[in-house]
C-alpha cells in the first residue's frame, strides 16, 4: 500500500484552523459556582475588580474575548448588543483577555484600552494574568460566554447565538434567551451550546 504524503505546505496551511478555531465542549458544569469571583484583576478603567464585585442584582454575564480574534472582530455588534441588553436587565458584564502569551504585543494592555475605545465599549474589559479565570472556568475560546444568576450559579455556557460565522443567518439568540428566562425565573432552555473561536493564547 501506498503512503499519501501531505506536502508540508499544506499541513502549515491547515494546523492553524484546527487548533484555533474548534469546539470547545468542556467548561465549568452548569449550576456550578462561580470559581475565582474574589481574584482581583486589571481593568481599562484603571480600577481594580473582581467578579463578584461587578455582579449586579440579576447577576452577571463573563465573555472571553480579545483584541485579535476574527470572530471576536466578526461578532463585534453581536457582542455590544447583548453586553449593552445585558446591562439595561441589571446584570453586570465583564469583558476579559486571558491571551497572556500576547500581553506584549496586540493583547497588550494598552492595546485593550485603545481596542474598546474604538469599539464604545459601557462595561468592564480586564486583564486575566497568567489566565488563571480562564483556567478556573475551563474557558478556551474568544469569544466564549458564561452567564451567572444572582446567586453566582451558571445557567448558560456557549455562544451568543447559534451562528457565530454569519450574523444574517442567525436563528436562535441563545444567550438573550437565556438572560430572558433567567429574568422570569424559567427553566433555561438551552443552558450550552458550541463555542467556536481562536483558542486563548496561554503561556507555554
Amino acid at each position: 500500500m501506498k503512503k499519501i504524503l501531505i506536502p508540508a505546505i499544506l499541513m502549515l496551511a491547515i494546523l492553524p484552523v484546527l487548533f484555533s478555531f474548534e469546539i470547545n465542549s468542556e467548561g465549568l458544569p452548569i449550576g456550578s459556582e462561580m470559581p475565582e469571583g474574589d481574584t482581583r484583576m486589571q481593568d481599562i478603567s484603571g480600577k481594580e475588580i473582581s467578579l463578584k464585585s461587578a455582579k449586579a442584582k440579576n447577576g452577571i454575564l463573563v465573555m472571553f474575548s480579545c483584541n485579535t480574534c476574527p470572530y471576536v472582530i466578526r461578532n463585534q455588534a453581536r457582542t455590544k448588543a447583548i453586553c449593552a441588553y445585558a446591562l439595561q436587565q441589571n446584570i453586570g458584564v465583564v469583558l476579559i483577555n486571558s491571551n497572556e502569551a500576547q500581553r506584549s504585543d496586540e493583547d497588550s494592555f494598552e492595546a485593550m484600552r485603545e481596542y474598546a475605545k474604538g469599539q464604545g465599549y459601557q462595561w468592564y474589559y480586564s486583564v486575566d494574568k497568567n489566565h488563571k479565570i480562564a483556567d478556573a472556568f475551563g474557558a478556551n475560546r474568544t469569544p466564549e460566554c458564561f452567564l451567572f444568576s444572582s446567586d453566582l450559579k451558571l445557567l448558560y455556557h456557549g455562544a451568543i447565538d447559534d451562528n457565530p460565522g454569519e450574523a444574517g443567518n442567525v436563528g436562535r439568540q441563545h444567550l438573550k434567551e437565556a438572560i430572558n428566562e433567567m429574568l422570569a425565573g424559567k427553566k433555561i432552555s438551552v443552558t450550552e451550546s458550541r463555542s467556536i473561536g481562536c483558542a486563548i493564547k496561554r503561556l507555554n
